[in-house]
């Protein structure tokens, strides 16, 4: 019987002593990760912004005189040409204004023809020393009285006949109205916005872009501009105009890019606009290579001397889907631990293709 439990003893402690060398060969077995090797390679930044299409020359259209509006002939989207008149405001006011004027014209035109024949009459008197050079002169004051009041009834009548020019309301140039805030009846004030008018001829992608795009990077000159419900049509086009303010209500900058023989981009039209960095060289790693150390990111840098990793806190300047760009913390040369990173200890030994990381 002892001889039985003797045997069994040693059996249960030689598989304990195997099992224990298993254990231990497996716990010296390096572990196995991935890696890269850093490299700068020139990096190109993309972001992709909603705008809309809008016409180069827009025109705030408003009646020059107050009144009311009596006729309107327009509405939002008509198109119009040049000198046509899309509303009209009551105008006797000014009606009674031109007729003043032009009795006074009238009145003046009269009193010159008298005192240019009391002028010729004097004239002639004296030269038959019939009548005085005092009454001659008299009658020459008098004729040059009556012509001042001439021109000053003329400039009177055009005056009152651009007022009532005025209250007709016509389109600057050929284009299409884009907005109306005044109705028949309504009292409108001089200056006060009646219609919008985007002009026939180039247009803009107009882009509200966060200042944001702009800090830290420069930006193409081109951009690709596709309308949102045709993504497959895209056109390369300049950047005209970069706003020099920010908006106060949106905290963004206006950007127009020039659309140049786009005739099928029309008015109010989604547009896409594809806003790319100028190449820079730049380190980029996959986001499995992120670690942290103190709260900090880092990465895990493997020593090819001794086959052990450390972790080294890093400066990341951008983040992209499925990658990370890093400022500062490593360098070209590089072997970066890019799967494998969890669980492992500064200063262990792991096992990585070495062929790779040449």
């Amino acid at each position: 019987m002892r001889t039985i439990l003797v045997a069994a003893w040693l059996g249960v402690s030689a598989a304990a002593l195997a099992s224990c060398e298993k254990q231990a060969a497996s716990e010296a077995k390096p572990k196995r990760v991935e890696t890269v090797v850093v490299k700068a390679m020139p990096v190109v930044e993309t972001s992709s912004i909603t705008g809309e299409v809008s016409a180069r020359v827009e025109s705030d259209l408003s009646f020059r005189v107050s009144g009311r509006i009596v006729e309107r002939f327009v509405d939002v989207g008509a198109p119009v040409k040049a000198g046509q008149v899309l509303a009209r405001m009551d105008a006797e006011e000014q009606k009674a204004d031109l007729d003043v004027a032009t009795a006074n014209l009238q009145s003046a035109l009269a009193q010159q023809t008298q005192a240019q024949l009391a002028f010729d009459r004097q004239q002639n008197l004296f030269k038959t020393q019939v009548t005085t050079r005092a009454a001659l002169d008299q009658a020459q004051e008098e004729l040059l009285t009556a012509q001042g009041s001439v021109k000053s009834a003329q400039a009177q009548l055009d005056t009152a006949q651009d007022a009532l020019s005025y209250t007709e309301l016509r389109a600057d140039a050929d284009g299409v109205i884009t907005a109306r805030n005044a109705e028949v009846g309504q009292v409108a004030q001089a200056a006060q916005l009646i219609f919008a008018l985007a002009h026939d001829g180039p247009r803009d992608a107009v882009f509200n872009v966060f200042e944001s795009l702009y800090l830290g990077r420069k930006l193409e000159s081109k951009v690709g501009v596709s309308l949102l419900a045709a993504s497959s049509h895209k056109m390369e086009a300049s950047v005209r105009e970069i706003s020099p303010t920010i908006d106060s209500s949106t905290g963004t900058i206006r950007v127009k890019v020039g659309l140049e023989g786009a005739p099928d981009m029309q008015l109010g039209a989604p547009v896409v606009g594809s806003f790319g960095s100028i190449a820079e060289d730049a380190i980029e790693l996959p986001w499995s290579a992120m670690a942290s150390t103190g709260g900090q990111p880092a990465v895990w840098i493997i020593d090819p001397s001794s086959s052990s990793v450390s972790i080294r806190p890093i400066d990341v300047s951008g983040y992209e889907t499925g990658r990370f760009a890093v400022r500062a913390g490593v360098s070209p040369g590089d072997i970066v631990v890019v799967d494998g990173t969890k669980f492992l200890r500064p200063g262990e030994v792991v096992s990585y293709d070495k062929g790779a990381a040449q």
